[in-house]
C-alpha cells in the first residue's frame, strides 16, 4: 500500500513484548509504527507499552524508543524534534511519534500535550485509551466511564462504579486548534490505519485517541477484544471522527466531521455484561449511561455532522 509516496511495509517494528494476551495497546503500537516505519523515533511514559516493551535487555522496539517521565511524553517529543531539526533530518523521513495511556495523557501529561499543540512543534501523540491506568493497577482515571469499578471506584451497595463521565478529550484537543486530530478504535484497524497515514502525512502537532481495550481490566476474555473494540463503537459509546484545524482545512476554528455514524446503535446491556467492571450496574446505571450516549451524539450530529 503506498501513500504520498510512503509505503507502508509488512515489517515488524513492535515485537516479542510481554504484554497481556488480547492486548488493545500492543495492537495500537504495532500498527502505528507499521504506517510510520523503520526511521520513526518514539516516546513512551510509564505505562503499559513501556513496562512491556523495554525489558533489560531485550527492547521490543525495532526503531529508537525511550521512556519518558509520566507527565512529559509531548516535552519529549518536542525535545527529540527539535534535535533532529538541529541535525537537518527532515520530518518527511522521521515522525515523532509518543504512545501514552489516557492516564498519562487525559491527567498526568495534559499540560505538557496542551504546550506542544501551543507551540505546534511537528509531533505526533497517539493516546491508547483503555480507560484507567492499567499498569499500576487498574486504578480510575479521567477516562474512565461512569459505572465502571476500578481499584479506586470499587463497586458498593451507594455507588456501582466510577460516578464521573469520560472526559471529552478530543474536544478539549481540538479546542487547541491543533492541525489534525481523531478518534479510533483497534476495532475498526483500516480506520486506525488510515488516520495514522493522515497524521503522518500532516506537519505540525497532531494528536489520535484509539480506543484499546484490556482484557484484564475489563474483565472479559483476551480472545474478545478486537470484538469488544468494535463493539463500543457500534453501541455509540465511542465515536470516530476527524477534525482539522484552520491551518489544514482553511476554516475559520476548523473542521469536524464524523467517520461513522450509524443509523442505529447496538443495544448497549449486551456489551457492557460482557465486562465484569460492570457487573454491579443496575438498569438506572444503563439508563443514565445510554441517555449520556444519545445526548453526546445528538450534541456531535448537530454541530458537525458528517
Amino acid at each position: 500500500m503506498t501513500v504520498n509516496a510512503r509505503t507502508i511495509t509488512d515489517e515488524e517494528f513492535f515485537y516479542g513484548h510481554k504484554a497481556c494476551p488480547g492486548c488493545g495497546g500492543a495492537l495500537a503500537v504495532r500498527q502505528a509504527l507499521k504506517v510510520l516505519g523503520p526511521h520513526a523515533v518514539a516516546a513512551l511514559p510509564a505505562g503499559c507499552m513501556s513496562a512491556t516493551g523495554f525489558n533489560f535487555p531485550q527492547l521490543a522496539f525495532g526503531n529508537n524508543a525511550m521512556i519518558t517521565p509520566f507527565a512529559s511524553t509531548a516535552a519529549v517529543l518536542s525535545g527529540i524534534e527539535a534535535g533532529l531539526r538541529a541535525q537537518g533530518i527532515k520530518p518527511d523521513d522521521c515522525t515523532v511519534v509518543g504512545f501514552a495511556g489516557d492516564g498519562g495523557t487525559a491527567d498526568i501529561g495534559l499540560q505538557a500535550l496542551s504546550g506542544a499543540i501551543d507551540r505546534n512543534d511537528d509531533v505526533l501523540y497517539i493516546c491508547y485509551d483503555n480507560e484507567a491506568y492499567m499498569n499500576t493497577g487498574i486504578q480510575k482515571s479521567s477516562l474512565t466511564p461512569f459505572g465502571a469499578s476500578t481499584t479506586t471506584t470499587p463497586a458498593g451497595p451507594a455507588h456501582h462504579g466510577s460516578v464521573t463521565t469520560k472526559k471529552n478529550l478530543f474536544d478539549i484537543v481540538a479546542a487547541h486548534g491543533i492541525p489534525y486530530a481523531a478518534t479510533a478504535s483497534v476495532g475498526y484497524l483500516n480506520d486506525f490505519i488510515k488516520k495514522v497515514e493522515r497524521a503522518r502525512d500532516i506537519k505540525g502537532t497532531r494528536f489520535i485517541h484509539v480506543m484499546a481495550p484490556c482484557p484484564v481490566g475489563w474483565g472479559f476474555p483476551s480472545a474478545d477484544m478486537v470484538d469488544i473494540a468494535k463493539e463500543i463503537v457500534d453501541t455509540g459509546l465511542w465515536f470516530l471522527a476527524e477534525y482539522e484545524g484552520p491551518a489544514v482545512s482553511g476554516v475559520p476554528g476548523g473542521m469536524f466531521r464524523l467517520s461513522r455514524d450509524p443509523k442505529t446503535f447496538k443495544p448497549i446491556g449486551d456489551y457492557l455484561r460482557r465486562q465484569k467492571r460492570f457487573s454491579a450496574d443496575d438498569e438506572a446505571d444503563l439508563a443514565a449511561i445510554e441517555a449520556a450516549r444519545d445526548a453526546r451524539w445528538a450534541y456531535m450530529r448537530e454541530k458537525w455532522g458528517k
